[in-house]
């Protein structure tokens, strides 16, 4: 006997793929932000499952900051090899050449909120109306503000007070000239739901998302993976320890957390029993308490 039992991920699967659907059929340009992640990685396999047979019917988009971690590149390039997919790359190095964006200094310098300038230049060059994201409800309160369809205003900037209601899952992509959307399809899953999906759907995602030995310095109270792109203090010293990163951003400004997790399963299970959000590990949400909200205001992911 047949049977039809449907758990939450199969739930949070069909939501995400309908909102995917809508973007296709609403907008002229669509477009889906990739940043090597795992919530972009479920994105995009989401996609794939959303027009297959067909290949994914609009481009991803990855904002390089130059400070990308090597394995996150490697990953994207034979991501997008393996499906076909087309791929842009914005450059946030291009952005600092053209004057369009200023490199920060000292100790804390990251190149993380360059993106937003770099980023808006790629969806204007392409003319992208509707831009799909992977952020999460869960991950950080200005997130949870967020509608599927979030509307930004002809310079890219979005405004928490002005956003369209969604009854029914009904959503309004109606816009004036130069105005966009940014889409968010997982919008009501979890962190606990994106590791569970990818164990599921049995779904490739970087080796740095696993426990592994690597150089790193410990900074307020945050360890960090040593690189070039690190400004050391006269106090700061390299030290060989066994990690593993939750969340996936710029070299400079993303943690990692001593873990011994060398599956999916151990993974799962040390989620379960964290006392501390993915969010907590990046160095770039501490700058303020409105750290967030404030890049999301100015057109950042």
């Amino acid at each position: 006997m047949l049977s039809y039992y449907i758990n939450h991920l199969k739930e949070l699967e069909s939501e995400s793929i309908y909102v995917i659907r809508e973007v296709a059929a609403q907008f002229e340009r669509p477009a889906l932000l990739f940043s090597g992640g795992k919530d972009s990685i479920v994105m995009t396999h989401l996609a794939w499952k959303a027009f297959y047979p067909a290949r994914i019917p609009f481009p991803l988009i990855h904002i390089d900051t130059g400070h990308n971690f090597p394995e996150t590149i490697a990953f994207r390039d034979r991501l997008v090899e393996r499906l076909g997919a087309n791929l842009i790359v914005g450059s946030v190095q291009e952005s600092i050449d053209q004057g369009r964006a200023r490199e920060e200094k000292g100790y804390n310098a990251s190149r993380n909120a360059l993106q937003t300038v770099t980023l808006l230049d790629t969806l204007e060059k392409h003319k992208i109306d509707a831009a799909m994201g992977g952020a999460r409800r869960d991950e950080e309160k200005a997130r949870a503000k967020e509608r599927f369809f979030s509307h930004r205003d002809e310079f890219g900037q979005w405004d928490p007070k002005n956003q369209r209601a969604e009854l029914w899952n009904l959503f309004n992509g109606r816009k004036h000239m130069g105005e966009h959307f940014r889409v968010f399809p997982i919008s009501n899953w979890t962190e606990m739901d994106v590791w569970q999906y990818i164990h599921m759907e049995k779904i490739e995602i970087p080796e740095i998302y696993f426990t592994h030995e690597r150089e790193c310095i410990v900074r307020d109270n945050q360890i960090l993976a040593h690189s070039d792109f690190l400004n050391l203090r006269d106090t700061e010293q390299p030290q060989r320890m066994t990690v593993r990163f939750r969340t996936i951003g710029d070299m400079t400004c993303t943690g990692a957390v001593e873990s011994v997790a060398s599956n999916l399963e151990e993974i799962i299970a040390e989620v379960a029993t964290a006392r501390t959000t993915e969010r907590g590990t990046r160095a770039d949400d501490k700058r303020s308490e409105t750290a967030m909200e404030d890049r999301k205001r100015a057109g950042y992911f």
